[in-house]
Formats: C-alpha cells, sequence, structure tokens
C-alpha cells in the first residue's frame, strides 16, 4: 500500500535512499515507487551533491555522472534565500543537520512527502521513515 500512495502525490527521497536504490540494496523497493514516478519526483540539489560525492568517492566520475542525470528526471529544487530561512527554522525545530534540514524543507516547500531510512527523520511529518534493512 505504501508505493500507491508514492505515486499519488510529490515525493522527495533523502540521498541515502537514493544511495540504496542505486545500489539494488534489499531497501532499494521501498523507495523504487517514488523515484520512478518522476513527474513527481522533488529532488532537492544537496542531494545530487551528496550523492554525487558518495558514488564519486567509491566508484568513478562516469558513475557518479550517471546517477545523478537519472536524479535529474526529478524536478531539482534549487536552494535559494527564502528557502535557506526555511531550512534554518527547520533545522531548529527538529534538531537537524543542515543537509538534513534543507532536504526536508524542500520536501515541505514543495509539498512533497520525503522518503528516507534515516532514524533522525523517525517520527517528523510528511516523512515516510523506513529503517535501513539488515540484511
Amino acid at each position: 500500500m505504501k508505493a500507491l500512495v508514492a505515486v499519488l502525490e510529490n515525493n522527495a527521497v533523502d540521498s541515502s535512499a537514493w544511495l540504496e536504490y542505486f545500489a539494488d540494496t534489499p531497501n532499494a523497493p521501498v523507495f523504487a515507487a517514488a523515484i520512478e514516478d518522476t513527474p513527481h519526483l522533488i529532488v532537492p540539489a544537496i542531494c545530487i551533491y551528496e550523492v554525487y560525492k558518495r558514488v564519486l568517492q567509491q566508484y568513478s566520475a562516469v558513475d557518479a555522472a550517471a546517477v545523478t542525470a537519472a536524479m535529474r528526471m526529478g524536478r531539482v529544487i534549487e536552494l535559494d534565500a527564502d528557502l535557506a530561512i526555511i531550512a534554518a527554522q527547520t533545522a531548529i525545530a527538529e534538531k537537524l543537520a543542515m543537509a538534513d534540514a534543507i532536504i526536508l524543507a524542500t520536501a515541505h516547500a514543495t509539498g512533497a512527502v520525503l522518503w528516507t531510512q534515516d532514524a533522525h527523520f523517525e517520527g517528523i511529518a510528511g516523512v515516510a521513515y523506513h529503517p535501513k534493512s539488515l540484511l
């Protein structure tokens, strides 16, 4: 039923979930519906930074370019001054680090559900949290 919910509204996907999807881990199917529904996919620009950096570190520039090209199929949301202020408020209210606050603020500002496996998002409104698989 969760996959059905993913295609009925805008979805933002946290960097950790993107990495799970691209690595085809046991948790990848949890995020597939949100990622593959590109007309409703919101991509915070900072997620492109985080995913590109990790793939570049672990694989190659070619791989990093390929995964970020896939991410750009969604609607990329840049960080502007207004969103930065909302993210700062979000960081304080939810006790989040900068990147996580920007990602959550972007999701909220675009009316998107944030899909993640990062435990620090658990219990926050507008977040679809799925624990990381231990397999």
